[in-house]
């Protein structure tokens, strides 16, 4: 039997949870409307999905899963660009279990892409008070210290990553990243030659190690390294960008300018590509 049309939504969820109306597909329990909204999720139903989690919880407000459920319905609103009110859920599903990573984690991640630091730092350091050797958190949060300029910290967090996994490639460009900017250039050149060595199809590390000699003006390894990165990943406009800096440096305009074109038709911020166009200018 279904539904008539002019059956207004509302009345229908208010019989659902009163129990009068009975359908075989229709959810009955806290467990059914889990179920479906997870289904739901999975269909890519977001909407459908977080009525369900939220007519779970208003079946059994005191269910301790809920926590759970908080966060899936901030997932789904941080899917629709709701920033604020995911930040709200995951906030409720940890006042209810402050020791769940899988929320801490989710929670982070959202304010390291809104650029609140202090709040990321302190969520990541959450979760590697529960879980010291947690690599997501660790390398997440020595990014974090080297955005606040806490290279101290920040390698020691790298180092602590490569001290279990030798050749982790997040962590190998992160420590070569902080050396460099603290001033180890030795250090930091050290690191990107062996990451190329143990990545030697990663154009990024060229890049990097790239961007690293052009500052040294070791202006025939980096044109190297940078024509590399390009033949690596051609159709990547950052390799575009930095090889174009590179152009820019010896005073290669037109090649400065082919480049910065090429990164625009492969989908650069135009207003970025805009800014160092007019900058060749001058």
């Amino acid at each position: 039997m279904e539904l008539r049309p002019w059956i207004r939504r509302s009345l229908w969820l208010g019989l659902c949870v009163s129990g009068m109306w009975r359908l075989p597909l229709q959810a009955q329990t806290y467990q059914d409307c889990v179920k479906q909204a997870l289904d739901a999720m999975a269909a890519d139903s977001l909407s459908k999905a977080e009525e369900l989690f939220r007519q779970a919880m208003r079946l059994e407000p005191a269910q301790r899963s809920n926590a759970l459920l908080f966060n899936h319905i901030g997932r789904i609103q941080e899917r629709r660009g709701e920033y604020a009110e995911a930040l709200e859920s995951y906030t409720r599903g940890l006042n209810q279990s402050p020791y769940t990573l899988g929320i801490l984690l989710n929670r982070a991640a959202l304010y390291l892409r809104l650029n609140r630091l202090d709040k990321a730092l302190a969520d990541y350091s959450g979760v590697l008070d529960l879980n010291a050797e947690h690599v997501e958190a660790l390398l997440n949060r020595a990014y974090v210290y080297d955005r606040q300029r806490l290279y101290k910290n920040a390698r020691a967090d790298y180092e602590k990553v490569l001290g279990m996994f030798p050749s982790h490639d997040r962590a190998m460009l992160g420590l070569a990243i902080v050396n460099d900017k603290d001033n180890r250039p030795q250090e930091a050149m050290e690191m990107m030659e062996r990451f190329v060595q143990v990545y030697p199809e990663r154009a990024e590390g060229f890049a990097v190690k790239g961007g690293m000699e052009l500052e040294r003006k070791q202006y025939e390894l980096a044109r190297f390294d940078l024509d590399k990165a390009v033949r690596l990943d051609a159709g990547n406009p950052d390799m575009y960008v930095s090889r174009a800096t590179y152009f820019q440096a010896v005073n290669e305009r037109d090649a400065a300018r082919a480049d910065l074109e090429a990164a625009l038709r492969l989908g650069a911020d135009p207003q970025e590509i805009a800014s160092l166009l007019l900058e060749l200018k001058r």
